[in-house]
């Protein structure tokens, strides 16, 4: 279908989580740029409307999920009078689907067949083109081909306000390179050890001279973690944030980081969209495909052994969205392994330790 070079109306639907509407940002980001023609909507979560607010150039849509049907009346309430010229259907679970139904498009472009679920080609009418195994964000980027952006430099256009930058000032230490340890995945089993965190956070200290930052969010479980790692770690002196921040603070803490060390979760990946390093930690999940992407080298990978153990396969046998997820699986990721990439990215210049911020095809 030829591309109208009018403007067009475009409706991204990518509700969650943080670092999957992270992935979306560099989209947006081309879109301004070569189509600043067009009026960009996104439906989204309402904490992830939180963070993105102030974003130029598209208006933010939030969606609460606990709000249920009722919330989805709600959207469809106000956006009766609209008929998008074309709706990015970025998500595979069916109440997303559901929700997106809700919304007149055109053109409805979802996912290619490798990576449909859960019905979802019951609600599109365009697919992306097929393509084989690509990171997350290298998929979400590809929505707006059949639009005509095309990806190629990696922009992430976050905004953090300045009281922001200033909470993050007044909290952290001036005097030393920080160590941001995220320790908490929304996904339990993803999360690493309180004692592999411990005895990083007093390597990091004794062998680096680096103040390493607690950060977190405000559920028990985060809550019981930082305070494991401290109880284990007195000597390490933790600057304890975890439970502390918004999510705008969040950003602005991850900003001041020389290293950040997470499991596959949100932090990783807004981190690494702030252009700070990130040491992902991935036993039940592969880099590959979910790891912070401008720091991919420096992931710990023990994937690849939880699918021969598991699964009886190697890696090239499994289909790309396998996650192996069982008590006990980030045991697998050995400390000794974490300090000596902490190391090894230390040691390398601060203008190396990123990939570039390309698209890689």
């Amino acid at each position: 279908m030829a591309v109208n070079p009018q403007s067009l109306s475009v409706c991204i639907l990518r509700l969650s989580a943080l670092g999957d509407v992270s992935h979306v940002l560099p989209l947006v980001y081309a879109w301004r740029q070569q189509r600043p023609q067009d009026r960009l909507s996104w439906v989204l979560g309402a904490g992830e409307a939180q963070l993105l607010a102030g974003i130029e150039g598209v208006s933010l849509l939030p969606y609460r999920k606990r709000d249920g049907l009722a919330g989805m009346r709600a959207l469809w309430r106000s956006q009766r009078d609209q008929t998008f010229d074309a709706l990015l259907v970025m998500q595979l679970a069916l109440r997303a689907n559901v929700l997106g139904r809700s919304l007149r498009a055109r053109r409805r472009i979802g996912y290619d067949r490798m990576r449909s679920r859960e019905g979802h080609s019951l609600f599109i009418n365009e697919r992306i083109a097929d393509h084989r195994y690509s990171h997350v964000l290298e998929t979400l980027c590809r929505f707006g081909e059949a639009l005509g952006v095309v990806v190629d430099d990696l922009h992430w256009p976050l905004v953090i306000p300045d009281e922001a930058h200033a909470y993050a000032e007044s909290c952290l230490p001036s005097d030393a390179p920080l160590l941001g340890i995220s320790a908490c995945s929304s996904h339990a089993l993803r999360s690493w050890s309180p004692q592999g965190y411990a005895e990083l956070a007093r390597h990091a200290h004794k062998r680096h001279g680096m103040r390493v930052v607690l950060l977190g969010g405000r559920s028990d479980i985060e809550r019981q973690m930082a305070d494991t790692i401290l109880g284990l770690a007195p000597d390490a002196e933790c600057v304890d944030l975890v439970g502390k921040d918004t999510l705008k603070q969040m950003l602005a803490l991850l900003s001041r980081m020389t290293v950040v060390v997470s499991p596959d979760a949100g932090p990783a990946h807004l981190a690494s969209a702030l252009g700070v390093p990130v040491i992902g930690l991935h036993a039940a999940t592969d880099p590959r495909r979910s790891g912070p992407y401008r720091s991919l080298q420096w992931c710990v990978n023990r994937f690849p052994e939880v699918v021969r153990a598991k699964r009886g396969q190697e890696l090239a046998q499994v289909r790309w969205s396998t996650r192996i997820e069982y008590p006990g699986v980030m045991d697998l990721i050995e400390i000794d392994e974490v300090l000596a990439t902490l190391d090894r990215l230390l040691a390398t210049p601060a203008g190396e330790r990123l990939a570039p911020a390309r698209l890689r095809r």
